[in-house]
């Protein structure tokens, strides 16, 4: 029985995309990789693919993280502090769950991200859940950013 990982999404099946991997054995994250070559324009968001999308428990989350020496180096952060990937993000009918990184170039210039270029971290969070927690347990996710609402 699986109980979290990594797959790669059918669009990029065919592109060598690499499932993650943690580099030490005390690291928390599995280090995400562009899919493809990218460039970051400057003062501008991009949407990095990265050909995956996670599964995991039901009470569990996969956080984004930046990598520190990517965005020290190119002075690149992500455009919302953390990324948040909820378990049913996981083969939705919109995008399948493609984990895609948004980024923000703080740079006058453009930053080239070459395929595999490991752009950031994901770790797999467990959390908690308030009393009386039941009002939206019937909603089901269809899409992908933003499809949860704006309110």
């Amino acid at each position: 029985m699986t109980t979290r990982g990594f797959e790669i999404v059918s669009e990029y099946a065919a592109k060598q995309i690499e499932l993650p991997v943690r580099k030490t054995a005390q690291s928390a994250g599995y280090d995400l990789a562009a899919a493809e070559d990218m460039v970051i324009l400057p003062q501008q968001v991009t949407l990095i693919p990265t050909g995956l999308k996670a599964y995991m428990k039901q009470d569990e989350y996969l956080g984004l993280h930046i990598r520190s020496g990517f965005a020290i180096k190119n002075r690149i952060t992500l455009i919302n502090s953390q990324g948040i990937i909820d378990a049913d993000y996981y083969n939705n009918p919109d995008n399948e769950g493609h984990i895609m990184i948004a980024v923000y170039n703080y740079q006058g210039s453009p930053v080239p991200v070459p395929k595999g270029t490991r752009i950031a971290q994901g770790i797999f969070y467990q959390y908690l859940l308030a009393d009386h927690d039941d009002r939206n347990i019937l909603q089901t996710r269809l899409g992908g950013f933003g499809s949860t609402g704006s309110s």
